[in-house]
């Protein structure tokens, strides 16, 4: 295709004046508008000439792209010119594909050296599922800058955007080297346990609480009790993927910011040797893995939890509640990641959790609806400002209300912004285990 640029379109519209009055001044002027016409059109076939030829544009093949939901990349194309006839100093592009992968709309731009050009086009997919990057379109102008000339590229490259297990494995390494530098590691391992390690000589700054004071008075020296973590706990993270779960918060579903912080969480499970296990469930359950530990549980949990898919269904919970509870023969840790969008919902939740907390210690995550908070701090300008603000900050009290009831219920809480979460349960996670709440 080839079609006029903005300035061959400004250079014909300014000559329409001159022509004009070269048409009302002489008898003859009126040949100035034709004359006008019929040169910025020679030139622009000429510009369209000598721009490089739309048969001797190619594109290799695409690199390979691996996508993660959540996480930005960059799909490159190489252009080339054949080695015979003029080439453009440089070129657009444009690329088209799958609504899921977030591709940056903006064209992109790229100088020619040596005949080759390199587009790279930004992208974050905000939701998993099979993708295909569709077209490319590339466009140059002529030495004169009268012309464009475009060709498109059916590339029909298909992928699949899968779940960032590299994001969690980078968040892991950054966490735990972090702990590690500030020797978090060994305080775990001991002396905030409760299994009983050894007897050692009271030192100052011990808690007075480990004192011995039978085996002190035996001795006739402080001696104070050093216990060792206990290991080998379960720890289950039960994952709603139902219908309010699976709508976008910050740009990406809540299920797949749930899969991240349980997976990072796991990681730190099973690094200071719990048992762990994912179960996720809509209006019935979908995958349930059991407590698994050792080398290859890591793995396990991340081939079934990239297996979560979107639903439409509502979150049944007493149904997967009472199939979770039935699963577990000994006390364990659950983690819920859930939100819920009304009241009967709500009701139904602390319903089902009501009968685990009788055994089990229940975690319960929920994300933080930033959105609500800004409708509810933003100045109101007009009426329906002041509606939204007063509707937004009504679901807000009743989203604290049931927070509230399940804190008063014995469940732990974590509230926080969905780009903080994983952090944030992990925190919980070693709060729990320093406290011996396992």
């Amino acid at each position: 295709m080839i079609y006029p640029t903005r300035r061959a379109v400004t250079v014909m519209a300014a000559g329409v004046p001159v022509a004009l009055l070269f048409g009302v001044l002489t008898p003859a002027g009126w040949l100035a508008g034709p004359i006008w016409i019929a040169a910025v059109a020679l030139f622009a076939a000429l510009d369209a000439l000598i721009a490089g030829s739309r048969a001797g544009l190619s594109v290799a093949p695409p690199e390979p792209v691996r996508p993660a939901v959540g996480r930005p990349g960059l799909v490159g194309l190489r252009l080339r010119f054949a080695p015979a006839g003029p080439a453009p100093k440089a070129v657009e592009g444009a690329l088209s594909g799958e609504a899921r992968l977030g591709l940056d709309g903006a064209p992109q731009r790229s100088m020619f050296q040596a005949r080759e050009a390199r587009l790279t086009f930004p992208f974050t997919p905000h939701r998993r599922g099979a993708a295909t990057i569709d077209a490319l379109w590339v466009r140059w102008r002529g030495p004169l800058g009268l012309v464009w000339k475009q060709k498109v590229f059916d590339l029909g490259l298909a992928t699949r955007v899968l779940t960032d297990f590299q994001g969690v494995r980078d968040e892991a390494v950054r966490l735990f080297a972090r702990d590690a530098l500030f020797g978090a590691k060994t305080q775990l391992e001991i002396g905030e346990g409760s299994e009983f390690q050894a007897l050692r000589d009271y030192q100052p700054g011990m808690d007075r609480r480990a004192i011995d004071w039978k085996q002190s008075a035996r001795h006739a020296a402080l001696l104070a009790k050093e216990f060792r973590t206990e290991r080998n706990h379960n720890v289950i993270l039960a994952l709603d993927c139902g219908r309010a779960a699976c709508e976008p918060v910050g740009g990406m579903p809540r299920v797949d910011r749930f899969i991240h912080a349980g997976l990072l969480l796991a990681c730190a499970c099973l690094r200071s040797g719990d048992r762990t296990g994912v179960f996720a469930f809509d209006s019935q359950p979908r995958v349930s893995t059991g407590a698994v530990g050792g080398i290859n549980a890591f793995k396990t949990l991340q081939t079934l939890a990239g297996r979560i898919d979107y639903s439409t269904n509502e979150a049944n919970y007493t149904l997967a509640m009472a199939t979770l509870s039935g699963q577990l023969q000994r006390r364990s840790l659950i983690v819920v990641f859930t939100d819920f969008t009304d009241s009967t919902a709500a009701e139904l939740m602390i319903e089902s959790l009501g009968r685990l907390l009788r055994r089990h210690l229940v975690l319960f995550v929920v994300l933080r609806d930033e959105e609500l908070e800004d409708l509810t701090a933003a100045e109101p300008t007009t009426p329906e400002d002041v509606s939204r603000a007063v509707v937004a900050g009504a679901l807000l009290r009743e989203r604290e209300a049931v927070v509230a009831r399940l804190r008063r219920m014995g469940a732990h809480i974590v509230d926080a912004p969905a780009r903080q979460i994983g952090p944030a349960v992990l925190n919980a996670y070693l709060d729990l285990k320093r406290r011996d709440l396992l």
